[in-house]
């Protein structure tokens, strides 16, 4: 069997270790943004891990102190994770265990409150199921179909969503408004499938690049806030425009005109 090791990239290691997304596409502007972006995180505390099977790498996790979080949640004190992804044949190995175990051990000896993470049964982020089996506790939900999942280390205040999405939606106003950043390397992908759909359809479209975890957490019109599609101010989706949501973007700008 391959060994099975962990590493932890570093600023020293980060050139040749990457990220585990787009090993393969380091030449795309997904993988240059998203390194580009790392290098500061890196130096906020930020932490990943990536777990090799051999050389292949199969599974990471990615997560960073709750003040700097790329999410719309208020988890100061807590380690909040980005990302927990297990690929191919490494599913069912107990690779999700072990990273979950490294980061819950990273909280402690920082002295967090513990382990959040936003989850969600659709696209991009883990599965709440998966936390649940860990140990983790129900702590907010918000829409569409986010959970906040989190792990107290002690009797601590719990992390939480924020209220105001109707108002956050609302803000951006008429029109089509695309929300980004660049923790996830498949967004400038994203983005442009998004915008040729609306520029098909004869919508201007507004892209909103957030520079900063700060804004992102204050101006997200969803939780997951790495991505958003905003629709005459209200959340239309939060994640690639697939077929069916093609087909209610059809819909929604056919009322327009009714």
């Amino acid at each position: 069997m391959d060994k099975v090791r962990v590493v932890t990239v570093t600023p020293d290691n980060v050139e040749r270790e990457g990220f585990f997304c787009y090993k393969s596409k380091k030449k795309s502007e997904g993988y240059t943004r998203k390194m580009a972006w790392l290098q500061d995180r890196l130096a906020e505390g930020m932490v990943i891990k990536i777990l090799y099977e051999g050389k292949r790498s199969v599974a990471f996790i990615e997560y960073t102190p709750g003040e700097h979080a790329w999410r719309a949640v208020e988890a100061a004190g807590y380690l909040l994770i980005h990302c927990l992804w297990v690929v191919g044949k490494g599913k069912g190995k107990g690779y999700s265990t072990r990273l979950l175990g490294e980061c819950l051990e990273d909280a402690r000896a920082r002295g967090a409150h513990g382990v959040a993470m936003v989850t969600s049964r659709g696209n991009w982020l883990a599965d709440d199921r998966i936390l649940r089996r860990h140990g983790y506790a129900h702590a907010d939900s918000a829409p569409p179909s986010f959970d906040l999942m989190v792990k107290r280390l002690g009797d601590v205040p719990s992390p939480a969503f924020p209220t105001d999405w109707s108002e956050r939606a609302s803000a951006y106003g008429e029109g089509a408004t695309i929300v980004y950043a660049d923790q996830c390397p498949y967004m400038p992908d994203a983005v442009s499938q998004a915008r040729m759909a609306f520029q098909e359809r004869g919508v201007a479209v507004n892209v909103v690049q957030y520079q900063t975890a700060e804004a992102l957490r204050a101006e997200s019109p969803s939780a997951y806030g790495t991505f958003g599609i905003v629709l005459d101010g209200e959340l239309f989706c939060t994640h690639y425009l697939g077929k069916r949501e093609l087909k209610r973007l059809d819909e929604a700008l056919a009322q327009r005109l009714e």
